[in-house]
């Protein structure tokens, strides 16, 4: 056992252990010496990663982000439309031949049924800008008091569906309480983004869920054809499932956002919108129909006054039957 130091019973003790009352009994010493002594400055490796000002800023030459919520608002202005959508409903799928190619396109028709402006959201009382509209038609007695007095107070009849839109600015605010807007809102040859509910299709395997391959088809499979196969490992892993690991369950019935769909045709009468392509849901399903956010702003209207009427162009059979009669003959 090594020996112990020995103690120095002349020394006193720190100062911070004395009692007040001693403090005062020891002699004052000047703290000039230590900060006269040069400091040795420590080599370490420099770091090439430059600190950045805030962690909410992504370019670290970048300012802070500010908190308010108008800032936020302009952060998120070039996603916002700049006017308001409609309520559809879906109809069921067509198709049209392009005239002068003659390209067959699947399309979805969608109907707008009696929409109309209920509400506007404003930056001073609800904090962003949006048009609540209403589509469809119900039963005043099915109605809640509170909703009956909300549609009595924009002087529209009870609506079936009640859907809000937000707006860029107070310039989306055009089209005033009250107001009906048609399927002429939309202008052929313009580019929409549309939501929906796709369709419910219950628990699903691996393979419709999340398109996995299977198990081979032979070669001592027993009825696990359809098997997604391993949910993990055992010792890489930790033996458990790793959160977010794709397998069966319920597949469907969420809301699923179509982008980019072209207006084929436009019928102001019958309340019909044609766009190319799918739209998620079965018929009869509710259908939010917006101006795309990834293609360059419609020169639409902004106000019920600029709408115009717009109507499916009938070919003129007969005349079109005279001119290529005439042209063959001419030709003979």
């Amino acid at each position: 056992m090594p020996p112990k130091a020995p103690l120095n019973w002349g020394l006193l003790p720190p100062s911070f252990l004395l009692p007040l009352s001693a403090r005062t009994l020891l002699p004052h010493t000047s703290n000039a010496a230590w900060r006269t002594t040069p400091s040795t400055q420590l080599r370490t490796i420099k770091s090439t990663n430059k600190p950045r000002p805030s962690r909410f800023t992504y370019t670290p030459n970048g300012a802070p982000l500010e908190s308010t919520a108008a800032a936020a608002l302009a952060r998120r202005a070039h996603s916002t439309p700049l006017r308001t959508g409609l309520l559809a409903i879906k109809r069921g799928m067509t198709a049209l031949f392009d005239p002068e190619t003659g390209k067959r396109s699947p399309c979805t028709v969608l109907q707008i049924d009696r929409n109309e402006v209920i509400a506007h959201k404003t930056r001073a009382q609800n904090g962003y800008f949006a048009v609540q509209m209403g589509a469809g038609g119900k039963e005043a007695k099915n109605v809640t008091r509170p909703m009956l007095g909300h549609f009595a107070t924009a002087r529209v009849a009870p609506k079936r569906f009640v859907g809000e839109f937000k707006v860029k600015g107070e310039e989306g605010l055009g089209v005033t309480v009250g107001s009906s807007i048609g399927a002429s809102w939309f202008v052929r040859g313009a580019w929409v983004d549309v939501k929906g509910v796709s369709r419910g299709m219950g628990f699903e395997g691996g393979m419709k869920r999340h398109g996995f391959g299977g198990q081979p088809a032979s070669h001592g499979q027993s009825l696990m054809h359809r098997g997604m196969g391993s949910a993990g490992a055992s010792q890489g892993s930790g033996s458990r499932v790793l959160p977010g690991k794709r397998m069966a369950g319920k597949m469907g019935n969420e809301q699923v956002t179509v982008k980019n769909l072209k207006v084929m045709q436009v019928d102001e009468a019958n309340g019909l919108v044609v766009v190319n392509g799918c739209v998620p849901g079965p018929k009869n399903q509710l259908i939010r129909v917006q101006d795309a956010l990834g293609k360059p702003w419609p020169k639409g209207p902004m106000t019920v006054e600029e709408i115009v009427p717009a109507t499916i162009p009938v070919p003129n059979i007969a005349a079109a039957a005279a001119t290529a009669t005439t042209t063959a003959t001419a030709t003979a």
